[in-house]
């Protein structure tokens, strides 16, 4: 396992940093961790609304650390400390140095085993000759009380011996929970995650643009009440007291065209949306150059790409040889365009892409074809689905000539495809329709529709066939 060494910067440093605020804050982009460096003890009221806020004092950091960002951490850390500056020290520094505190606690139970084991056999000597203890004699007591010792020193030693192994257990944790965090595949699915966490939050406003659009064209008390008992256009407060004539039609409206209006400004949403593409961005500057897309621009790619970031319904179009537009109901992601349409080149949204940090997926290999022909003798060799140890990796099915009719009546869960033997091909295969038994308990065959297109035999049938 390879850490970087120790961090120099130290909480001493800090405090001299600190001149008007209590403490100094730092963000770690690394972990999504606001951290505060108190300059003294905190106040009563101060050390609440630290605790409240979702801050932990770590004793042995001498720090308060939030598990994650928040809008209202960082006012509070921006409150205290003035600014928030990056976190210097990094998570294999941060780990290291847990990892070496766990070691010296291994190290230090492995000293006490060791004086504990060297003490019991010291106490020990006294009954090495085997000399039992003589009831009623004047060492009864003396030899009762050396034997408790012994015994007590032995199951400490035994005590600390095991804390050498959980201690040893925890440090090696620590170092593999900041590799793990670090492995690119780790990285490549917490960009997925942060990615369905900005679609999230885009979502919000997307709602918030389509209904405040609904609600300027509703004009009559029958089209506000059909609004206001529709989706989420309103809340279900506002819904009661319509319905009991607490406020009025016009009331509602202006409501929910505030309530509307408040969401696409919230600052909060902004904040949050920022934050997340900030973090995106440092994810993908760590796990490498994204690189350009070299391949065809299409509208189909284009609405992948837009709807990934959170854009509502994306429509794509072509508008000549180089020039591709793509138009939403509700606006834009603010880092894609603004408005709820864009118009560039298909350089222009390659460089976008890019800079968006978007691949497009690769393609699927293609399935090989279905075929449908009647085999020479009435069996087809396909592979076998059976995955147990020694099974035959090749199974023959016998033929069945069937309609088209008579093969859609075959329950979906009873037909499908199977490869060939050959792999070049696919047939289609299912319960045998004529069986005795019941359709779960009926041998599988292989199909040849009659009344559907036929295929001319494939040469790996007919070689198999002349074998």
């Amino acid at each position: 396992m390879y850490l970087l060494a120790t961090d120099t910067h130290t909480h001493t440093q800090r405090k001299s940093q600190m001149t008007n605020f209590i403490a100094s804050a730092t963000y770690s982009p690394e972990d999504n961790k606001l951290r505060l460096y108190p300059a003294a003890r905190l106040d009563q009221e101060t050390f609440l609304r630290v605790k409240a806020a979702g801050f932990k004092w770590a004793p042995k950091q001498e720090l308060f650390v939030a598990p994650k960002w928040s809008c209202a951490r960082e006012d509070l850390a921006l409150e205290l400390a003035g600014e928030i500056e990056p976190e210097e020290m990094t998570l294999a520094e941060r780990a290291q140095i847990k990892a070496d505190r766990l070691d010296g606690i291994a190290a230090k139970r492995a000293a006490q085993a060791s004086a504990f084991s060297l003490a019991a056999r010291d106490i020990s000597e006294r009954f090495a000759m085997g000399q039992p203890i003589l009831v009623g004699h004047h060492s009864e007591r003396k030899a009762r009380r050396d034997k408790e010792r012994m015994e007590s020193a032995q199951r400490k030693a035994v005590k600390a011996h095991e804390a050498i192994g959980y201690w040893q257990y925890r440090a090696e944790g620590v170092e593999r929970h900041a590799n793990y965090k670090n492995d690119p595949k780790v990285r490549a699915r917490r960009i997925k995650t942060l990615l369905s966490e900005l679609r999230d939050w885009q979502r919000r406003l997307n709602e918030a643009h389509k209904n405040l659009e609904l609600w300027e064209k509703a004009e009559t008390d029958k089209q506000i009440h059909a609004l206001v008992g529709f989706g989420n256009c309103a809340t279900y407060a506002i819904y009661s007291k319509v319905s009991s004539g607490e406020i009025t039609s016009a009331e509602a409206k202006a409501q929910c065209i505030a309530a509307n209006k408040r969401t696409i400004e919230s600052p909060i949403i902004s904040r949050w949306i920022t934050h997340t593409l900030n973090r995106l961005a440092y994810e993908r500057d760590m796990l490498g150059e994204v690189p350009r897309f070299q391949g065809e621009i299409t509208p189909t790619l284009l609405q992948m790409f837009v709807r990934e970031h959170g854009a509502d319904k994306p429509k794509g179009a072509k508008v000549d040889d180089d020039l591709f537009t793509v138009e939403c109901v509700a606006p834009l992601p603010a880092h894609i365009a603004d408005g709820s349409s864009v118009e560039m080149s298909g350089d222009e949204w390659r460089d976008l892409m890019q800079a968006c940090g978007y691949v497009p997926p690769a393609k699927k290999p293609a399935k090989p074809p279905i075929l449908n022909f009647k085999a020479p003798n009435g069996e087809l060799r396909v592979k076998s689905r059976a995955t147990y140890r020694g099974a035959d990796p090749v199974e023959t099915l016998e033929q069945v000539e069937v309609t088209k009719a008579d093969y859609s009546t075959i329950g979906s869960d009873y037909r499908g495809t199977r490869l060939s033997e050959c792999g070049e091909f696919r047939i289609r295969y299912g319960r045998a329709p004529n069986s005795k038994e019941p359709s779960w308990r009926a041998p599988w065959v292989a199909f040849f529709i009659t009344d559907q297109k036929q295929h001319p035999t494939p040469e790996s049938v007919k070689e198999q066939e002349q074998a």
